[in-house]
């Protein structure tokens, strides 16, 4: 979120940050983006699933978000979000999918997984969100390079430099015209 943010300031990203949401008052993306200008929302969803997708959904049509982007929200969307906006949210996943994704996969786990799986290449994926985990088509995929004995700390460290460039590079393609959703 940040670096989109960030691009669209400096001009690179012909977008404008409509909203940012977050279940946790205390989610240094809300500070984040207070700072720079973008609304943002609180939506507990603990208590109420259901009312919170509502909320949800009532939140980003209220503000005209066009595209949803996932950076750091872990909780799977409810139905009245998804279908308000079928086929224009998307996630960014830190590991090749869908060999390293599904309940439970974020973070440092899908590190610790591909460490163990001693592959040659990690991953930063895009993919539209549906109903289920890591499951919809991808949009992007790139590859980031491991070198042999490269533990989870490491990946993460990789990973995580070649993610924000990528979400605004998928972004931009977006709003560019040249990359269509499936």
């Amino acid at each position: 979120m940040r670096a989109i943010v960030l691009a669209i300031e400096a001009g690179a990203l012909g977008a404008e940050a409509r909203l940012v949401v977050s279940n946790k008052r205390e989610a240094p993306a809300l500070a984040f983006a207070e700072a720079h200008g973008v609304p943002t929302e609180v939506i507990p969803t603990a208590k109420d699933p259901d009312a919170a997708d509502a909320r949800l959904a009532a939140a980003l049509q209220a503000s005209g978000v066009e595209l949803v982007v996932l950076s750091g929200y872990l909780r799977k969307l409810g139905p009245k979000t998804l279908a308000a906006y079928a086929g224009r949210v998307l996630n960014i996943h830190p590991g090749p999918l869908p060999r390293f994704g599904g309940r439970g996969m974020y973070g440092r786990r899908v590190h610790e997984a591909v460490a163990a799986a001693s592959l040659s290449a990690s991953e930063v994926t895009v993919h539209v969100v549906d109903g289920e985990y890591d499951h919809g088509p991808t949009v992007m995929a790139l590859p980031v390079p491991l070198a042999a004995g490269d533990d989870a700390a490491t990946i993460e460290a990789k990973v995580t430099a070649a993610e924000a460039g990528v979400f605004v590079d998928v972004v931009r393609r977006i709003t560019e015209g040249s990359l269509t959703l499936p």
